[in-house]
């Protein structure tokens, strides 16, 4: 969030790469941060930071090796321009911990449609690279993704002016923002108000912590 924030201050800044210090992009957010009594945190903390990525008016670009997962996919997917490595795997498993991902949910029917989304956020599974880059979550498929996503920065924004990049980015995401925002507002209310009060939404964070199979009651 506070890159973010610091970026959107910086005139001259031209875009911004999200990428991995290590062979993975992200696993997301840790389980135990899915309990109740930490996930209402986690949720606002989390989705502060899609607010100010998109405050900034910034072009971004995720560079992504490795696993994808959880909100290091939302992350990923509500980048501008997103390149993966062939044998990256990017998923959305929270059904698979009797939960739902609130970003993913509002972000990747717009982003892949809506027959995509519901496989990745209904099936919980994997894709690799060259089926993220099938199905629209990826943009480019890359040997080296970091080095790919420079170059695109480099060969097609860095000849542009910053402020206009700004301006250009702000007229093309006005309508998804003016969508995604109140939805992503909706969903985290269903997620808290309604799936937190449910037995096996409970049951599933409990049963991966404690590494044994989950025990679905259906309530």
């Amino acid at each position: 969030h506070d890159v973010f924030v610091k970026a959107a201050d910086a005139p001259r800044l031209a875009g911004v790469l999200l990428t991995a210090e290590g062979p993975h992009f992200s696993f997301g957010a840790s389980v135990a941060e899915h309990l109740p009594e930490h996930v209402t945190a986690m949720l606002s903390t989390f989705h502060r930071l899609f607010r100010a990525m998109a405050a900034a008016r910034l072009p971004i670009v995720a560079a992504v090796r490795g696993q994808c997962l959880g909100g290091g996919l939302e992350l990923a997917a509500f980048a501008h321009r997103v390149v993966v490595a062939p044998d990256a795997r990017l998923g959305q498993p929270a059904i698979k911990l009797g939960v739902f991902a609130p970003v993913a949910s509002a972000l990747l029917p717009e982003r892949v449609g809506h027959g995509v989304a519901a496989d990745l956020c209904l099936s919980g599974r994997s894709i690799d690279g060259a089926r993220a880059l099938a199905c629209g979550l990826a943009d480019e498929l890359a040997d080296d993704p970091e080095a790919a996503a420079l170059a695109w920065l480099r060969e097609a924004l860095l000849p542009q002016s910053a402020t206009s990049l700004r301006f250009a980015v702000h007229a093309l995401r006005a309508g998804f923002h003016a969508r995604f925002f109140p939805a992503l507002d909706r969903v985290e209310r269903l997620y808290l108000d309604d799936l937190m009060r449910s037995s096996d939404a409970k049951e599933g964070i409990a049963a991966f912590l404690a590494k044994r199979a989950p025990q679905w009651t259906h309530s």
